[in-house]
């Protein structure tokens, strides 16, 4: 039986549909993700999962437990860390940790092997207030104090946002540590590039559920052949190639213009055209598609089909 089973959940916000008949469901022991741009819904569907929110139509399970009828249960197996620093900002780190550990009727000796790798990179700050720790530190003390009951399943909205790029890295390796531990995770994220750390995903757009799979599959799913167009003229560049008919898309990507072509062999057209306009470029190499790549794909579609 799956961990947690979702169930066409919706919810309206006014007029704004922050979620549209959203099912999935996550196997024990998974690192599951869920993948999206700021506004897709990803922080409503976690309101909804940890009880903070009722959907408008829709169900779900937490470990046999359902989210309505048995929400008292569920508060009990989970840990949530919100997209908000949510800990007492005049309390000190490890006020805040005995703090929690009272709320679950624990101590924190109990589960301190859960926690002891997190929680020495923050013994030399153990009595500074938790308002005057960096981003990352305020992540790791957070994530201690969802932990001290040892839950089966860890939510996590976003955690590395706002946090510098060592500190991202240090904490998806703790998340895969927990994982070895057992403990179910369920993490949310606007960074394309974590989700190859992710067992499978989840690709949300608009409360809508793109695409659920691996990582490794969802790129194999890729249509067309993509390249990448080196120029210092992107914007002049872009509107060229989106209006012609045999290029399926082009879009900027940092430095540069990703193309996709139906046919391989187009490259040679697309060259000819670019140099035919006059617009300057370096190169066109041949590129694999990454998440981003298959997410623009995914979310084109789904416009073109609504």
């Amino acid at each position: 039986m799956p961990i947690v089973e979702s169930d066409n959940i919706s919810k309206k916000f006014g007029k704004i549909e922050a979620l549209q008949q959203v099912s999935f469901s996550i196997e024990k022991g998974e690192l599951f993700g869920l993948i999206g741009p700021d506004g897709a819904g990803k922080s409503t569907l976690f309101n909804i999962l940890v009880t903070l929110l009722n959907p408008d139509s829709g169900t779900a399970r937490i470990m046999g437990y359902d989210l309505i009828k048995q929400y008292k249960e569920i508060r009990k197996i989970i840990g949530y860390l919100p997209g908000q620093f949510s800990l007492y900002k005049d309390l000190s780190c490890i006020e805040n940790l005995e703090f929690f550990a009272t709320l679950y009727g624990e101590n924190i000796e109990k589960n301190y092997s859960l926690i002891r790798p997190i929680w020495e990179q923050l013994l030399p700050f153990k009595d500074r207030p938790s308002a005057k720790l960096s981003g990352g530190m305020k992540q790791k003390l957070s994530l201690c104090c969802a932990l001290i009951h040892r839950p089966s399943i860890l939510i996590l909205d976003e955690p590395t946002t706002g946090v510098d790029p060592v500190s991202r890295q240090e904490f998806w390796e703790i998340l895969q540590m927990l994982n070895k531990e057992n403990i179910t995770v369920l993490v949310s994220t606007s960074y394309m590039d974590e989700a190859s750390l992710c067992n499978r995903i989840a690709l949300i757009q608009k409360g809508k559920i793109l695409n659920i799979n691996t990582p490794a599959q969802i790129l194999s799913e890729f249509k067309g052949h993509l390249f990448a167009v080196h120029s210092e003229e992107i914007y002049q560049l872009l509107l060229l190639l989106q209006e012609i008919e045999w290029i399926d898309n082009a879009y900027a990507s940092g430095q540069q213009v990703n193309v996709v072509l139906n046919k391989k062999n187009d490259v040679e057209k697309l060259t000819e055209l670019i140099e035919e306009k006059n617009i300057s470029f370096s190169h066109i190499q041949a590129i694999s598609p990454n998440t981003e790549d298959c997410f623009i794909q995914l979310m084109r579609s789904q416009q073109e089909n609504t």
